[in-house]
């Protein structure tokens, strides 16, 4: 039945996605960016939301939800969420109240029309084999974003992480943050509870998402800024999912 209910999921996805990001591409000639996020790819990311919750069973609830702040608020943020599935791909971008830019690898602009529209929405998208090139390209455009009233999001693990697993943090969001005066915030889920990594098949359950206080870089150290990043997100994961972490090391 889970197989079979993925599947609808999924289907829904395929079909979906070809109308709407056809759409989105084309009205990229005449629109800003902004206008399409709101217009085309906020609505179709929730409703793969929806589409999961009514199809697989695939529900969630926030906590902290207060930490983010109002659409008015135009001060520099970068999300920090943990990376367990596709999941949180999705959900991130239905929920918040301003347009997110994510950073991600620029092999992703191949893939037919999904790719196609992350090209055209102003997201930074990065070569990760050379890392000076990248760092130079998510500083730079970064900050415009930024101005421009886009939050930033970067996983910090940079991959889809096993459950109940610790991934390497890797300090790029930190360092953007430090740069350009932005806040950070520690975001952990629990999305590969009901939608593993690397695995087509979404099991019916609850995924937490857990929304820390932002962290204001100014006058702060890189380093010790996502070990204070990694220690919060750690900690509240074991604390949400404690099942995932009996007898791992």
């Amino acid at each position: 039945m889970n197989a079979f209910r993925s599947i609808l999921v999924f289907a829904w996805i395929v079909v979906s996605v070809i109308p709407v990001g056809l759409t989105l591409v084309l009205c990229s000639l005449f629109l800003r960016d902004d206008k399409l996020w709101w217009w085309f790819a906020a609505p179709w990311l929730r409703g793969v939301i929806v589409a999961a919750r009514v199809l697989a069973g695939v529900r969630y609830r926030v906590h902290g939800e207060e930490n983010l702040p109002e659409a008015q608020d135009m001060r520099r943020l970068i999300l920090c969420p943990k990376h367990q599935s596709t999941w949180e791909t999705f959900f991130f971008a239905s929920f918040t109240s301003h347009p997110l830019a994510y950073v991600f690898k620029k092999e992703l602009l191949r893939v037919p029309v999904f790719g196609w529209c992350m090209g055209r929405l102003g997201m930074i998208h990065i070569d990760r084999k050379n890392h000076n090139e990248a760092w130079a390209k998510v500083a730079e455009q970064g900050e415009v974003l930024m101005d421009r009233g886009k939050w930033i999001i970067m996983f910090p693990e940079g991959t889809r992480i096993e459950r109940g697993r610790k991934g390497n943090y890797k300090s790029g969001a930190t360092r953007l943050a430090v740069a350009t005066g932005a806040y950070i915030v520690p975001i952990a889920v629990t999305s590969a509870r009901c939608w593993p990594r690397r695995s087509f098949w979404m099991n019916p359950g609850t995924i937490d998402v857990s929304i820390g206080e932002p962290v204001c870089a100014q006058g702060r150290e890189r380093g010790e800024l996502m070990d204070e990043v990694e220690r919060w997100i750690e900690s509240e994961m074991h604390r949400l999912d404690p099942q995932a972490y009996t007898n791992k090391p």
